[in-house]
């Protein structure tokens, strides 16, 4: 039996793929809260054609990483009820990579993925250096690893901008713009305009 503990805050409705493939012995509890509270219709029937046992925790919010707290609560608490063989993080936060090591020095087995389909990070990471890679055009200063260390690294497309600026800067701003404009279509899963 597995367990996926959802940061839906996180992940969105990517995170859910794979979901309607699981078996009736496993467990998922998606984690939300009022800024990430909404699903669409195709992902309401992926849920419902689920075996699986499906559970919906909404946190509270106010403080940062509130819900990564909560989610780590109750991951210890599902260990020491052993509700499971295996715990899942679905996830793109790499915090959760310090609950996952804890784990494993004591035996118990929590992997963090970007899915339930167990995409891990590494090929998410991968898919979009290949994407940066289609449409970037590389030069002296301009590489796919600089872009694709920013994207990684903010949450936000206003973020992102303001990181191309300043890794970027010119008095009309027009490399910047000019990359973040061909990159913008990447950037679907980032919060902003």
């Amino acid at each position: 039996m597995s367990y996926y503990l959802v940061d839906f805050e996180n992940v969105k409705k990517d995170g859910l793929d794979g979901i309607h493939k699981l078996g009736k012995e496993d467990k998922v509890c998606i984690f939300y809260s009022k800024n990430a509270d909404s699903i669409t219709f195709d992902q309401h029937r992926r849920i419902t054609e689920s075996q699986a046992s499906i559970e919906f925790c909404k946190v509270d919010v106010g403080s940062k990483n509130a819900l990564d707290f909560q989610l780590a609560t109750q991951l210890g608490y599902l260990i020491a009820n052993q509700a499971a063989n295996m715990y899942y993080i679905v996830s793109k936060d790499k915090g959760f990579e310090i609950l996952s090591g804890y784990w494993k020095s004591r035996g118990i087995s929590v992997t963090l993925i970007a899915d339930i389909t167990g995409r891990s990070h590494d090929h998410e990471t991968q898919e979009l250096r290949e994407k940066l890679q289609a449409v970037i055009k590389e030069d002296e200063e301009v590489t796919v690893e600089e872009i694709l260390k920013i994207v990684q690294q903010y949450k936000t497309k206003q973020g992102i901008m303001n990181a191309l600026m300043k890794k970027y800067p010119s008095a009309d701003n027009k490399k910047s713009s000019k990359i973040y404009k061909t990159i913008k279509p990447l950037l679907s899963d980032k919060k902003g305009s």
